[in-house]
């Protein structure tokens, strides 16, 4: 051989590796690009595999081999003919080529396979080739499917169904050596081989479509079991074909279904190759529990992937899901899961043997981690000691913390030290009845960047007109430590699953509207004791004074009329509710959707839930405090040595003391009396009516709308107790006809009003034509100019 073919052969070798191992890169693109999405870590293979050729079991041409001289078979007689032939075919079957029979190229590797035949071979021994040429075909994409999906990038179930391939390809070899040992004792013919060879066709029939059909699909894990399982069912009229791919379903399920048992019976997720029907996401972690404002972790920690489910698991893909998702909690939580239940399954035709073994593995799951969570982890005592501190259930420990910490709380957010405030919280839980309980250590406090307004309307207006309007940087709010102030709770996993971030958002937004209203009520109690003094102005200021009184009752009867509302028409009911609910759950997932339907029906029937209600309620909670820093401004509480003069100590000193309290009381009670018979002091006592008034009325018009239009009847139980005696009703009226210049005989039929099951005709009447007619009176004091913005304690 010269250099030159030397050359050319070595060529020829090259071109022919690269366009084989160009097939199979192309493959490993797409399979390592959907790598980089599921995380797959393919291990390396060499790259001697795709060059050496002959190590497959399938045709291979012969480019750069020197074709053989062979006698035509049109030469030979036909004897010579028929073995010559024989042999050739024998050759073929087992995927090499002959001398009078060779493999053309095609260009797809799974497409049936065409032969160029010696064509003058005798007529009727090439009607016997034809036949057999098929049996050839179905091989070669049989042993291509085997190769090529033994990979390591097509996965575990594909790799045993290419297995299970694999040994009825044994067979079929054992089946051919046993044909050629009869052709070598002289006894095999081309009928004898047709005959031997039937029961074959149809096994290889079935095998190429079932290879084919997943190649052309590209299916991998679950879906490879659809596909069979399909093929499995369609096939119920022929006993062979179905026991065939019975035969195959069974074996490609094995690696599925140990990693089905591994996530049911231990919580566990093995899959190297992304093909299980649960993936897990780890951008989602349990230490993020107390940090996100969502419940992302349980929903989406661990996902259904739909296209990797198998169409025999469809209907129990959700208690796969469940199942495993209970267990890996309890797993994480140290304890060694040991299923009673386990068993190994076993693909069947019927689906019911499997169902019942998820079903089993199911019921023992959702058990142990309820168990777990009420019992071990002591779930509802935890939420107990929450509702006593978030929702002010322990009455006694909320008014000693809100005594010792009011001067701190009155400064500017940023002049607030949370170590004082810690300080304070943990004097009050040790001297309160809270310190007998054991979880008082996990309560925090603290300092939000918003105000309870801003942070419900950012909520409410999300993907709304009005979202920009509520988007206001934290450094423009200048806050009180009253509106900054919340409590935080320190939650451990795994209870932290169902008080979670965002659940804990939701009880500091009931504690701050319930807090913000205790002080309220506290600065009205106080405006109450400071008033004691009146007892002493002159006859003409009691008038002014005694209408300031009034206005102060009224207000007072509204704030805990509401608190009352709040504390024991909605909370309680729908925490005994609750309380209830828990009882008859069968899993932690009833837990969360009972929790989240409790904290939901909180804040909606506290008015937290629907913008036009919670500004009319902000703006009466302004009236009030505004009101009472008001009064307070324009008094001053005296306090009296009392207990010294009846204990009859009469020194000169003492008396002397005595005389400069009387002289100063004396002094300051004339500048009341100068102070209330001024105008503007009467002033600003009628126009804080009329505020309170007109925002309570609108409250109440509102209250009734939506009784009406969303069937809030809960919400009538606030209008029948400020309303129990018609004077709201009656001032609405008054004014009404007022301002729409109604005649006085009307004025007086208006003043009978007819009150039915959920109130009067007028009344409703009344209440829109005010809307339409009248706005609110404003203050023009410097305490007022904000009506949105709630004030601070120590605002005057």
């Amino acid at each position: 051989m010269t250099a030159e073919e030397l050359e050319k052969i070595k060529a020829q070798l090259i071109e022919v590796t690269s366009v084989s191992s160009l097939s199979t890169s192309d493959a490993l693109k797409k399979l390592l690009k959907e790598k980089q999405t599921r995380h797959v870590t393919l291990p390396l293979q060499p790259d001697w595999i795709n060059q050496r050729l002959y190590l497959t079991m399938n045709f291979v041409s012969d480019i750069g081999c020197q074709e053989m001289e062979v006698v035509p078979l049109g030469s030979l007689p036909q004897l010579l003919q028929e073995a010559a032939i024989i042999e050739d075919l024998l050759y073929c079957c087992e995927g090499i080529e002959g001398k009078y029979i060779q493999a053309l190229p095609h260009h797809d590797s799974f497409a049936a396979k065409d032969f160029r035949v010696d064509l003058s071979l005798d007529c009727s021994l090439r009607e016997f080739v034809r036949r057999l040429l098929p049996v050839c075909s179905s091989y070669s994409t049989v042993i291509q499917f085997i190769e090529e999906k033994s990979g390591f990038c097509f996965g575990l179930v594909n790799h045993a169904l290419s297995a299970a391939i694999r040994i009825l390809v044994k067979d079929y070899i054992v089946l051919i050596a046993q044909i050629e040992h009869q052709n070598c004792m002289g006894q095999l013919t081309l009928q004898k081989f047709w005959f031997y060879m039937q029961p074959t066709m149809r096994t290889l029939e079935i095998l190429v479509s079932v290879v084919s059909s997943i190649d052309r699909c590209e299916c991998r894990g679950g879906a490879v079991l659809s596909l069979l399982h399909e093929k499995t069912t369609n096939l119920i009229g022929d006993t062979k074909g179905q026991q065939l791919c019975l035969y195959l379903t069974q074996y490609a399920c094995v690696p599925y279904f140990e990693m089905l048992e591994k996530w049911i019976y231990k919580g566990i997720i093995l899959d190297p190759y992304s093909e299980f029907l649960v993936e897990e996401n780890d951008a989602f972690q349990k230490e993020k529990l107390q940090e996100d404002f969502n419940d992302a972790y349980w929903e989406q920690h661990y996902i259904i992937r739909e296209e990797r489910i198998p169409v025999f698991l469809q209907r129990v893909a959700d208690k796969i899901l469940n199942t495993g998702k209970y267990l890996n909690v309890v797993r994480q939580c140290g304890k060694d899961i040991q299923c009673p239940t386990a068993q190994e399954i076993v693909y069947t035709i019927k689906e019911k043997q499997y169902f019942e073994h998820i079903e089993r593995a199911y019921d023992y799951a959702s058990k142990l981690l309820l168990n777990l969570l009420m019992e071990e982890k002591a779930l509802m005592p935890i939420l107990s000691s929450i509702k006593h501190y978030f929702l002010l259930d322990q009455g006694d420990f909320i008014v000693q913390f809100m005594d010792m910490a009011e001067e701190e709380l009155k400064k500017p957010m940023n002049d607030i030290m949370c170590t004082r405030l810690e300080t304070l919280l943990e004097l009050a839980l040790r001297t309160s009845t809270a310190n007998a309980d054991p979880y008082k250590d996990d309560l925090k406090v603290n300092l939000l960047n918003y105000d309870l307004i801003t942070q419900l309307f950012t909520i409410l207006m999300i993907e709304t007109k009005q979202e920009k309007d509520y988007k206001v940087a934290s450094t423009d709010l200048h806050l009180s430590g009253l509106e900054a102030f919340t409590f935080d709770y320190v939650v451990k996993w795994p209870v932290s699953l169902v008080i979670s971030r965002k659940a804990l958002t939701r009880y500091q937004m009931l504690f701050r509207h319930l807090f913000y209203c205790k002080h309220v009520e506290r600065q009205l109690c106080n405006v109450w004791l400071n008033n004691k003094i009146a007892k002493m102005f002159a006859r003409h200021s009691t008038k002014w004074y005694a209408t300031a009184f009034a206005l102060r009752q009224r207000m007072l009867n509204f704030v805990q009329n509401f608190e009352y509302y709040m504390m024991f028409e909605v909370i309680e009911p729908n925490w005994q509710l609750f309380e209830a609910n828990l009882e008859q759950v069968s899993n932690i997932d009833d837990v969360l959707v009972h929790h989240s339907d409790f904290l939901n029906s909180c804040l909606k029937d506290c008015m937290l839930t629907s913008p036009k209600l919670l500004k009319i309620v902000h703006k009466l909670m302004v009236v009030c405090v505004t009101f009472s820093n008001f009064l307070q401004k324009n008094s001053t509480n005296f306090e009296f040595n009392g207990p010294t003069e009846m204990m009859g100590f009469h020194s000169e000193e003492v008396k002397g003391e005595l005389d400069k309290k009387r002289t100063s009381t004396k002094i300051f009670l004339e500048h009341v009396d100068h102070l209330a018979g001024s105008a503007s002091f009467e002033n600003s006592i009628k126009k804080f009516g009329q505020n309170f008034t007109c925002f309570l009325v609108e409250l109440l018009d509102k209250i009734m709308e939506l009784s009406v239009t969303n069937c809030e009847h809960k919400l009538m139980n606030m209008l029948y107790r400020l309303d129990f005696n018609n004077f709201y009703t009656k001032q609405l009226e008054a004014l009404s006809a007022q301002r729409l210049h109604i005649d006085p005989l009307s004025k007086n039929q208006l003043n009978q009003p007819k009150r039915g099951k959920h109130g009067s005709n007028s009344f409703r009447q009344k209440l829109s034509s005010r809307h339409a007619s009248s706005s609110p009176v404003r203050i023009n004091s410097d305490e007022f100019q904000n009506k949105d913005k709630p004030a601070s304690p120590d605002q005057s």
